[in-house]
């Protein structure tokens, strides 16, 4: 099932023109690909105790939880976010008891419920933007949840306790036990009683350094599609069909990307002008008789891109295969006669799903990196990523899904990693090929000749894919 392209050898000079030519989207299925330097957050077992400056990254984690550092870019901006209005007690999907407080803070016997404080030698925190907000109904952006990253040491399960300043006092409003790393992944609201909020994560008697939600106030693109798809932040991309590549029956058309009630609704359709069916070769050799097909196709090339920062997007997908849908980037920027991903970009999918049973264990749900090196004096493009480890165990409870429910999918992007995350909790990272020029978003949903026979026939068309927002917060660092 691979891409043609992969595995091709170019000069160096010839780097630019291929690059281009692969930017129509995301090709290739989770099958072929080399995982390169990927770190899975879930097979993390350490823990940053020094601030992440650069070059240091914040250290993987398990997929329940996430290590960070106050100091590290990550506390850098922020906006609004909404948690629990009253006192609870909950289990949560890792099974570690938490208890969220409303605005007049935990009780001392709710803050009992989860045992085991021990000792801290130090505790870090990283406030992260609002990039948490699981659901199944459309919600503003400025209600997500800010994720607050919480690292401990030494590195073993302790009782950590999310504060927040009320006046002159700090007041518990959340308590959890971390995994066995000393980590965990609060998610708490912006404002606090109208204000924006400051928080800092407990151990016992000793406590994090505080920083303020209000860093992240303001981002600097936000699409919440309640106008449309708006030409000024947005381009219908590859509308003609490709019979060189792995979508000869398939085109980007505006009849593919449409909205109502403020949702983005990105769709695979029927091409009723195309008479007769298209031959969909599949990486076997076999080949299906299709409908030809109109794909969702939509970017800000051009219009809007930005370097280094957070770009998240709230989506739910198609349960069916047969396409793929995905929230990626590219570079806005592309220089010649290297293969330096700091001087040509990079591809950077932040999210793809190819449908619930494409990976009975992963659900089809994937994330990639594409960037170039240097073998025997010529260009060779590479693909890092694969199908996200424990994907389950990002989901809020049984009944949630990716089909049903929209998630916060996101990418924190610096000079030396990517971060990838769900609801604010970290998948996996990269600390290969990143990208140096800005990058631009794209939205789709395509169906490629490999995959298309999945779908089990034309009677299931359409297809869609639902986008409730996008944001991105720019860093510059």
């Amino acid at each position: 099932m691979r891409n043609p392209m992969l595995g091709r050898r170019i000069t160096v000079a010839a780097t630019l023109t291929l690059l281009a030519a692969c930017s129509q989207g995301p090709t290739e299925s989770p099958e072929s690909v080399s995982r390169g330097t990927l770190a899975p957050a879930s097979s993390a077992t350490s823990t940053s105790s020094s601030s992440s400056t650069a070059p240091t990254a914040p250290a993987p984690v398990s997929s329940s939880s996430a290590a960070g550092s106050s100091t590290s870019p990550a506390a850098s901006i922020s906006t609004s976010a909404s948690t629990t209005s009253t006192a609870t007690v909950s289990t949560s999907p890792a099974g570690k008891v938490t208890a969220v407080a409303d605005d007049k803070g935990l009780t001392a016997a709710q803050v009992s419920t989860v045992a085991g404080a021990k000792s801290a030698t130090k505790i870090t925190m990283r406030l992260l933007p609002r990039i948490a907000q699981q659901g199944s109904k459309k919600a503003s952006p400025d209600n997500a949840l800010n994720a607050i990253e919480v690292s401990v040491s030494p590195k073993r399960t302790t009782q950590v306790r999310l504060q927040a300043k009320s006046g002159k006092k700090w007041v518990n409003v959340a308590v959890a036990k971390t995994a066995k790393n000393g980590t965990y992944v609060f998610k708490a609201k912006s404002k606090r009683r109208g204000t924006w909020a400051t928080y800092r994560v407990a151990v016992g008697k000793k406590a994090s350094a505080p920083a303020s939600t209000k860093i992240w106030k303001k981002a600097d693109f936000t699409d919440t599609f309640s106008n449309g798809v708006r030409s000024k932040f947005w381009n219908h991309q590859r509308q003609h069909y490709n019979p060189d590549g792995l979508r000869r029956c398939s085109k980007g058309s505006p009849k593919a990307a449409t909205t109502s009630g403020g949702v983005l609704r990105v769709s695979v359709l029927k091409d009723t002008s195309k008479k007769g069916t298209c031959k969909a070769k599949r990486a076997n050799g076999k080949s299906s008789q299709v409908a030809w097909r109109l794909n969702g196709n939509i970017s800000t090339q051009n219009k809007y891109s930005f370097k280094y920062g957070y770009a998240a997007a709230r989506m739910k997908f198609p349960r069916s295969m047969g396409q793929h849908g995905s929230f990626w980037m590219q570079p806005q920027v592309h220089e010649s006669g290297t293969v330096d991903p700091k001087r040509t970009g990079a591809e950077i999918d932040v999210i793809e799903s190819f449908g619930e049973r494409y990976s009975k264990k992963n659900q089809g749900m994937t994330s990639f990196t594409y960037h170039w090196k240097l073998q025997n004096n010529q260009g060779v493009r590479v693909k890092t990523g694969g199908y996200i480890p424990n994907i389950k165990s990002f989901l809020a409870n049984k009944s949630d899904n990716w089909w049903d429910k929209y998630h916060v999918y996101s990418v924190e992007w610096t000079p030396n990693y990517y971060i990838f995350r769900i609801d604010g909790k970290e998948t996996w990272r990269s600390y290969t090929g990143i990208s140096g020029q800005p990058q631009y978003l794209a939205l789709s949903l395509l169906s490629s000749d490999y995959e298309i026979h999945l779908l089990k026939g034309d009677k299931n068309l359409p297809q869609h894919m639902y986008v409730d927002w996008v944001r991105v917060w720019e860093t510059g660092r």
